[in-house]
């Protein structure tokens, strides 16, 4: 978390605008508040996403085209405003915008102003690279700056999932915060897509992205399953297993290999483990779905360059040698 009540009280506001500047954009940021300025800022990664919550004194925002050539992050930043109102004008739209959501592209120019009768304005950003959104950005560009309600349907529910893991994420695992990353782009495309048109209507690709998320989730959520298979995936996602081919088709890796290399890796970082050093190397294998301890070794020398047993071994005797000492063996 970075806030801005560490600085000196006339310090504060300068510190934001470089933090916004530096961390999110480049901005130009004025305020009649410098005097008492203040302002906290909290950043959450979640892999696919990235979630920030803003508390600060009302200020006046403007990104401009030099704005957007001195730096870019290519984004869509989907906000819900928590507390005052958000005065957000870009390409042509302009609304006010108080307990509901709203939709700006980093791309492109705009204005924001926020304002609250006691003095602070607070919102949850999630910040969405325009290419894993899976919405044609033609289609998005209707829906900037415009005001959505979050009185129900599905931006209800987004909002109050942000809202959630704004508060509670902090103290999740990465693990954990990488497959709520993936939840929250779900839900932030379904929400966006009803505001598009038929709320049971998403694009052929939106579909096929969601599918694709889910897959990999379910794949992560069953590495130490046996049983797991492409086949067994494409029955239980009822897709033909061409369908589930295709789906992989752009992917770095087939969804076979995803499965291997993911059990791979979790077999990797248990071995590494001290707490687990008197499990077996073939216990850790079954574990995560090497039925036989060739099997594991081959994939593991072929992935690693080193056998199960050396790569404990290396990894052991460096935590035992502590932070502080040169990581050599004798």
């Amino acid at each position: 978390m970075t806030s801005a009540a560490a600085a000196l009280a006339g310090d504060r506001f300068d510190w934001f605008c470089e933090t916004v500047s530096s961390d999110l954009m480049p901005v130009t940021l004025s305020t009649r508040h410098t005097a008492d300025f203040h302002a906290r800022i909290t950043d959450l990664d979640l892999g696919a996403v990235r979630l920030s919550t803003f508390a600060f004194s009302p200020v006046l925002s403007r990104r401009t085209p030099a704005h957007i050539r001195r730096g870019d992050p290519e984004q869509f930043q989907l906000a819900l405003v928590t507390r005052g109102a958000f005065r957000i004008s870009q390409r042509g739209s302009e609304s006010v915008v108080a307990g509901g959501l709203v939709l700006t592209d980093t791309t492109r120019p705009m204005e924001n102003e926020g304002a609250c009768a006691d003095g602070r304005v607070e919102a949850v950003v999630l910040q969405i690279p325009r290419t894993a959104l899976p919405l044609r950005p033609d289609r998005v560009d209707r829906l900037l700056a415009r005001g959505i309600g979050v009185d129900g349907g599905s931006a209800a529910v987004l909002a109050g999932f942000l809202q959630s893991l704004a508060g509670h994420g902090p103290g999740c695992p990465d693990q954990e915060l990488r497959a709520m990353g993936s939840v929250a782009l779900d839900l932030a495309t379904t929400c966006l897509a009803q505001q598009l048109g038929d709320p049971g209507e998403a694009p052929a690709e939106a579909r096929a992205q969601e599918t694709l998320r889910r897959i990999i989730r379910f794949i992560e959520n069953n590495l130490g399953d046996p049983d797991l298979t492409p086949r067994m995936i494409a029955d239980r996602h009822s897709i033909s297993l061409r369908c589930l081919y295709d789906l992989f088709r752009d992917q770095p890796v087939s969804v076979a290999a995803r499965i291997r290399r993911s059990r791979l890796e979790r077999a990797r970082a248990e071995l590494a483990r001290p707490d687990l050093s008197a499990h077996h190397v073939q216990t850790i294998a079954s574990r995560w779905g090497f039925p036989t301890a060739t099997a594991f070794s081959r994939a593991f020398r072929d992935a690693y360059g080193t056998t199960p047993t050396d790569h404990r071994a290396d990894a052991l005797h460096l935590a035992a040698q502590g932070p502080d000492r040169p990581r050599t063996r004798p």
